[in-house]
């Protein structure tokens, strides 16, 4: 499922966008959480210092408010078979600009596509796709980005390495 609802890229679909108010007891959940999102309740609410039922109660209205947007597995690309990551920068053209939140979703159904990111400067994305090898990554770029009638520009960059930084 994707993460874009019927509004477009950046904007919510809560009403007015209101938030609930984040008080210190969310953020020290928030923090155990973002580096161990697979912790036990009972185990969460004791390293905050609540009782269990608290925190449970805390962390189901920190989901329900859209605070915590879900619970990930971070896998590895390259042990189920897809060794090369990249980060493509895309422009689309000038007269495609209203294309901008099909396209995303367009970008976020592609089985290839790890991560869709909705830019201001000079690239309208920057999408993270995992690939096999070099011939994939080409034709990943040749066929669905380059071969699009909305793409003015792309510009591929080969991820090395990815420190994958947990923390608030």
């Amino acid at each position: 499922m994707s993460q874009y609802s019927e509004d477009a890229p950046g904007e919510s679909a809560r009403p007015n966008d209101v938030r609930p108010l984040v008080d210190e007891t969310d953020r020290r959940i928030l923090e155990v959480l973002a580096v161990e999102a697979r912790i036990p309740n009972n185990a969460l609410a004791e390293r905050v210092g609540i009782a269990p039922s608290t925190c449970l109660g805390r962390v189901r209205a920190l989901v329900a408010g859209g605070v915590i947007r879900g619970f990930y597995a971070d896998i590895d690309p390259e042990a189920v078979g897809h060794p090369l990551q990249a980060i493509i920068g895309v422009r689309l053209k000038a007269d495609a600009r209203g294309a901008i939140h099909s396209f995303a979703k367009l970008l976020a159904g592609m089985p290839e596509v790890r991560n869709v990111f909705f830019v201001a400067g000079g690239q309208d994305f920057f999408v993270h796709i995992v690939a096999q090898g070099t011939a994939e990554l080409r034709q990943f770029v040749v066929v669905n980005l380059s071969g699009s009638s909305e793409v003015a520009s792309t510009e591929t960059n080969v991820i090395l390495d990815h420190l994958h930084i947990q923390r608030l």
